[in-house]
């Protein structure tokens, strides 16, 4: 049984480059997987090992400055939800492309996920979903705005073009763990809206934490891990991944005519040149050489 820990926190890191090497040293002898990404700002990740092995990591990680408040959520998997370890340097732990949003100065009013039906089921509450298109493909909130985006970076833009649209409303958001929203409603109160809430801890809160009988989500959640989508309870949902674009599909999505397994799916079937088959296609020899031997081929990872 494997622990998976999906965590951020933000802070300020002065040199987030010295606080790398030992994490990853720590990760690597505790036979950690995943990804950990550092920032100026804070640190964001999901990570998947033994008990011990995770205990140690977030040990670690509550010792750096800042971070003694870094909450996480916790899940279990059967196998290996991930194929490697990657910690990395980046701009942004979560990228939005806005310098000047800062969720350390402000952001929305937390909302527990037992409160969260009450506020989203009110005539003067929008409710925005903050994901990509194709996560809130396979699940949403009930009522929930779609946006439509293909990216984070894209939602400012978004926002710029419909906000006539949420005039004289409240306006709650969500996403898969809060972290997006951290910086979503920090945005909106700098656009001048005054009303802005936000799920606490995300989706995976809410589906951790309320009754499915009682419950408005619709659907599955989309994760970014070998479980590719997880349900009520945070139990392994029905999903798999299709490994060209990385999107979501169910298992009977695989008869139809457009799928091939490693090269094409109805998504994207239509999205690639030839060349780009032929290379995943390559690509799935090696996947099943790997097989062969008895071992995991890491393009065939969710995750990486």
């Amino acid at each position: 049984m494997y622990t998976i820990a999906a965590l951020y926190h933000f802070t300020r890191f002065d040199d987030p480059g010295a606080l790398r090497a030992p994490l990853l040293a720590l990760c690597e002898r505790e036979g950690i997987t995943g990804i950990l990404l550092l920032a100026d700002e804070g640190v964001n990740g999901t990570i998947a090992g033994s008990r011990a092995g995770i205990d140690a990591v977030l040990a670690h990680l509550r010792g750096l400055p800042g971070c003694e408040g870094l909450e996480h959520k916790e899940s279990t998997s059967q196998t290996q939800p991930f194929g490697r370890l990657k910690v990395r340097l980046k701009r942004e732990i979560v990228t939005m492309g806005q310098p000047d949003v800062d969720p350390l100065a402000k952001v929305g009013h937390y909302i527990e996920p037992a409160d969260w039906n009450d506020l989203i089921a009110s005539p003067d509450v929008a409710v925005i979903d903050t994901r990509n298109d194709y996560e809130v493909a396979i699940g949403t909130f009930q009522g929930a705005v779609d946006p439509q985006t293909d990216s984070f970076r894209d939602f400012p833009a978004w926002w710029e073009e419909n906000k006539h649209r949420f005039h004289n409303k409240r306006v709650a958001m969500f996403c898969t763990g809060g972290i997006r929203c951290e910086k979503s409603t920090n945005y909106l109160l700098g656009q001048g809206v005054d009303e802005v809430y936000h799920l606490k801890g995300g989706i995976l809160k809410y589906l951790e934490e309320v009754p499915e009988a009682e419950s408005m989500w619709r659907g599955e959640c989309f994760v970014f891990d070998g479980r590719v989508s997880v349900g009520h309870g945070l139990s392994v949902g029905a999903h798999e991944l299709c490994h060209a674009c990385r999107r979501p599909i169910l298992p009977q999505d695989t008869a139809r005519p457009e799928f091939e397994q490693g090269v094409a799916c109805h998504h994207c079937a239509h999205e690639t040149s030839a060349e780009a088959k032929d290379r995943f296609r390559e690509r799935q020899k090696q996947i099943a050489l790997a097989a062969a031997r008895g071992e995991r081929h890491m393009q065939n990872v969710p995750g990486d």
